[in-house]
């Protein structure tokens, strides 16, 4: 296995992106999220995002494949001075491989420069949540009902300093 982490430049790779949004949710989120919620994100829908979406996106690639990656940006007017990382997806067979370290590592060093770094998870999502606690992030006590994804509650963790 040699992982490459690399800005989304392809449409293969696009393509590759949005398999790995679409298979990685229907790996992590069964009783996290409703059924019907799941089987609404289609492969096609999570391609018409990819293709609609390709800035600020990098993929792990092992070999030709794409396993996993991360989104970061610029929240905006709706969190001054926050960069955040806005989607970290990773095969399942790629879990505990450091692959998501790696494009964790690579999507903060590209919002280096906000003074405040955060991302947001399910708050049930006991997995992602060590994950992310591992990589220095902690809970700031900010909540949302997240109608994005299904009637989901969210919590807001930000990188310790």
């Amino acid at each position: 296995m040699n992982i490459e982490i690399k800005k989304m430049e392809t449409d293969e790779e696009i393509r590759g992106k949005a398999y790995v949004h679409w298979k990685s949710w229907h790996e992590a989120y069964p009783g996290l999220m409703e059924k019907k919620y799941l089987d609404a994100h289609t492969l096609e829908r999570c391609t018409e995002r990819a293709f609609r979406w390709t800035e600020n996106t990098l993929v792990a690639k092992d070999g030709e494949r794409v396993v996993g990656f991360v989104c970061y940006g610029d929240r905006g007017e709706e969190a001054p001075g926050y960069g955040e990382i806005f989607a970290l997806y990773v095969l399942a067979d790629y879990y505990g491989k450091d692959v998501g370290y790696k494009l964790m590592h690579a999507g903060l060093e590209h919002i280096k420069d906000y003074p405040n770094k955060c991302l947001w998870v399910l708050k049930n999502n006991a997995r992602a949540i060590r994950f992310y606690q591992k990589c220095g992030f902690q809970f700031d006590g900010t909540e949302i009902v997240s109608s994005n994804i299904a009637p989901a509650v969210e919590v807001r963790m930000v990188l310790g300093e």
